[in-house]
């Protein structure tokens, strides 16, 4: 198997590890403790960042795996890291305006839709037999 998904699924992990250390510098720059999830808006957004993040990590690292075991690991990871570009984009945007995360929601979203309907097809292609 070709080392390309696990560089783009460690890619995907360090951007994650970057925003929630974002998180923790946001609870101390705008006095939020923990466990206190809201308060100030420009740290919830910080946080809305991290949460949105882990909850498309689910989505993301098994429909990229999936993609580039049963198709191909070239095009699965050329998919992956505009996923990758498409959530710092997003982080980028979400952490100055609510408003400005859609271009990045959109190019992660179109990427991890492409690869889950693709690697679905991929896989029922390998259950058909030759």
């Amino acid at each position: 198997m070709s080392p390309w998904p696990a560089l783009i699924s460690l890619l995907a992990l360090l951007l994650y590890f970057v925003v929630t250390i974002n998180v923790g510098r946001a609870r101390a720059k705008y006095g939020i403790p923990a466990p206190q999830m809201f308060g100030n808006p420009d740290f919830e957004r910080v946080l809305r960042v991290q949460q949105n993040m882990l909850e498309q990590l689910i989505f993301f690292l098994p429909a990229l795996w999936i993609f580039c075991f049963y198709l191909n690991p070239l095009w699965g990871s050329g998919l992956g890291i505009l996923w990758v570009v498409g959530r710092a984009l997003y982080a980028w945007g979400y952490y100055q305006a609510a408003e400005k995360r859609g271009p990045g929601f959109a190019i992660a979203s179109l990427s991890s839709l492409v690869l889950v309907l693709a690697g679905l097809v991929g896989v029922v292609l390998a259950l058909i037999p030759a």
